[in-house]
């Protein structure tokens, strides 16, 4: 007797992968499962008891969600696919953290062209790791089967995250001083952003991903899939001595702190302070991409900037050393004396800096980026 196939599965679902495939991930993510969550694995909506909240004076909700983008290419291509979770989870969580913001829960999503079990619950393990890590349940997700829209190894992820935050503990733009330092916390390498340009690059280059690097000590591969840092341990443990973070993603240092600068304030950002991974000036070299360019689409190895005072650096200086990420001061937050002119423009700020011509790039103002229209960023000299 011939076997009953359903209508579904003829037309591309494959549902009992998709039982499968939870099956496979059911153990990592009731890892990340605490006692406030109420409920297991399966449910139509996950619940997590916030009663905690009644001693908070004033609980602001903080929530972010973000994607992994097109490095998702290079971990198809490699055929590993367990990290690319702890991408979206420092993508999302790290964002909630920037404003001192305790994670509550996070919750995935992955649509594909086919369910593969094991790719799927590679992934989901990945993104459970980095939940287990930064302390926060994954308390729902979602895994979508697409035939004939997406191709049968496709896959893509998302994620989205909750948090709170005291109203008075909030950190922002609004506590920022003049005098106060901008320290810089260590990239881990490219992280999630740019891989657009980066694998245009490296396809122009002829450079298999196979190929080993001595400057990164392994391959071309290993080194665009390492996964992006996890900071929010980090940014939770001293926010009380911080007054803004500023997580550097898509659009670079000087885009992404320009968001936390006040209006009538400038942060002023010395190249010479940061010394390029090699990766970011390989993949200058490959592509024959300008500085400026560069260092508007990659993090030029910054993943995370805290502004302090001062009295505050050593302390924070420290935290970051014990969590095995090194962290040092790249400039310093003013008065903006041409804040009554209006923000310079790239263009308009543009002139020869720097001493060592092979890494120098223009000085700049960048200002008025991601629709926020408040303070300015300068930067200036050659990169190390």
């Amino acid at each position: 007797m011939k076997e009953r196939v359903s209508a579904y599965a003829a037309a591309g679902v494959d549902t009992e992968a998709g039982d499968r495939a939870v099956e496979l991930m059911k153990a990592a993510v009731g890892r990340t499962l605490g006692a406030d969550v109420v409920g297991g694995v399966g449910g139509f909506a996950g619940m997590v008891d916030v009663s905690a909240l009644r001693e908070f004076q004033r609980p602001l909700l903080a929530t972010s969600t973000d994607g992994v983008g097109t490095k998702i290419a290079i971990a198809r291509a490699l055929d590993v696919h367990d990290t690319i979770g702890q991408d979206l989870v420092g993508m999302v969580v790290d964002d909630i953290a920037v404003v001192g913001a305790r994670p509550l829960l996070m919750t995935d999503y992955i649509a594909c062209g086919r369910v593969d079990p094991e790719r799927i619950a590679d992934v989901v393990r990945g993104v459970a790791r980095a939940c287990e890590f930064v302390g926060v349940p994954l308390l729902g997700g979602e895994t979508a089967e697409h035939p004939g829209l997406m191709a049968p190894d496709d896959y893509d992820v998302a994620g989205a995250a909750t948090g709170v935050v005291e109203a008075d503990e909030a950190l922002g733009p609004e506590r920022v001083e003049a005098g106060d330092v901008v320290l810089a916390i260590a990239s881990s390498g490219l992280h999630s952003n740019g891989y657009s340009l980066v694998r245009r690059i490296v396809a122009e280059s002829g450079w298999p991903l196979d190929r080993d690097v001595p400057e990164f000590g392994r391959t071309l591969g290993e080194e665009l899939l390492e996964p992006t840092r996890l900071y929010s341990p980090l940014c939770l443990e001293v926010s009380g001595r911080v007054h803004a973070f500023s997580h550097v993603t898509g659009g670079g240092l000087a885009a992404n702190l320009a968001r936390v600068v006040p209006a009538g304030m400038r942060a002023s950002i010395d190249r010479s302070s940061i010394e390029v991974p090699p990766v970011f000036s390989i993949v200058r070299e490959l592509g024959r991409v300008a500085w400026e360019d560069l260092e508007d689409t990659l993090n030029m190895g910054v993943g995370m900037v805290a502004v302090l005072a001062e009295e505050e650096v050593d302390a924070v200086v420290a935290s970051s050393a014990a969590r095995g990420c090194a962290a040092w001061p790249i400039g310093v937050v003013s008065e903006d004396v041409d804040a009554g002119q209006g923000a310079a423009s790239d263009a308009g700020a543009s002139r020869a800096a720097g001493s060592d011509a092979s890494r120098a790039a223009s000085e700049r103002v960048v200002g008025g980026t991601k629709g926020v229209h408040g303070g300015t960023v300068r930067v200036f000299g050659a990169y190390r």
